[in-house]
């Protein structure tokens, strides 16, 4: 009986500590989206090896990866040579901004480097976006040589419709190996040719649409140019997080009253005292 009692006294203790359980979940809201358009050069000098293992590989896996990075945001790709051309609108889907980024070749355009046109085309792009934040990523390795719009035309637009642009210089200091004639079997002849960007260009333009400009040497400086690009354009994240606590008292209590209804029923029945 003794024993019976002290057990329901602990089952009554520990339904005082009330035990329960705690199931935690979150969930998160965007709560400032930004639309991304990334312009990108496309011309035969994007072909040079002075990045591994040319320059426009190098760029097309950084910018995959800066792609991959951004899950909450829309991109959208436009190429340019001495044209320029759509190649995906902004779209939250990944997979298929990614696909198209695969696709991206040299030869897909009439060779030379339209700067203005790659702009212009990315400012087309985003004009309507109802984003918070809109920004282009315009790299190039060259001087602006073709097309029928000014890179200063473009950059006035892209202020028209407040659209920061970031500039990108891809190139090595001096001399690099870069596609120089055919050979008689329609392949590239390369050799060395003097690297030349129109830097103050495209300070300008980063300056002038509040956006920054970058050089990009070689392929580590690349890939830290993104990701400071990455960091510099940040999207709000909100996250809510629910607690919920399920009690866990009552089995202890009805223990406990059952252990005190068995005490007594036995002490008044099989345990019964006769005095």
């Amino acid at each position: 009986m003794f024993l019976l009692r002290l057990l329901s006294l602990a089952a009554m203790i520990v339904a005082m500590a009330r035990p329960q359980t705690k199931d935690v979940s979150t969930r998160t809201k965007t709560t400032e989206g930004i639309d991304i358009v990334m312009a990108i050069d496309v011309s035969s000098s994007m072909l040079a090896r002075d990045l591994k293992p040319n320059r426009l590989a190098a760029l097309k896996k950084v910018a995959a990866d800066f792609i991959k990075k951004r899950p909450n945001d829309r991109i959208g790709l436009v190429a340019y040579a001495g044209e320029a051309y759509t190649k995906t609108p902004i779209t939250s889907d990944k997979s298929i901004v990614l696909s198209a980024l695969r696709e991206i070749t040299y030869g897909q355009l009439n060779d030379g480097t339209a700067i203005g046109m790659g702009l212009a085309t990315s400012v087309n792009r985003l004009k309507e976006s109802k984003a918070v934040s809109k920004i282009i990523i315009l790299l190039t390795d060259g001087v602006n040589n073709s097309g029928f719009i000014e890179p200063q035309t473009a950059a006035d637009l892209a202020v028209e419709y407040d659209l920061k642009t970031y500039t990108i210089g891809l190139g090595t200091n001096g001399n690099a190996l870069t596609p120089i004639s055919y050979n008689a079997d329609g392949s590239f002849r390369y050799g060395m040719r003097q690297v030349e960007i129109d830097e103050t260009l495209l300070e300008e333009i980063a300056n002038t649409t509040g956006g920054k400009y970058f050089r990009a040497t070689n392929n580590e400086k690349l890939e830290e140019i993104y990701d400071e690009i990455n960091k510099l354009e940040k999207t709000e994240i909100e996250e809510f997080k629910y607690t919920r606590f399920e009690e866990k008292f009552r089995p202890w209590v009805l223990l406990a009253v059952a252990l005190l209804l068995l005490e007594w029923l036995l002490r008044n029945t099989l345990f019964r005292s006769f005095i």
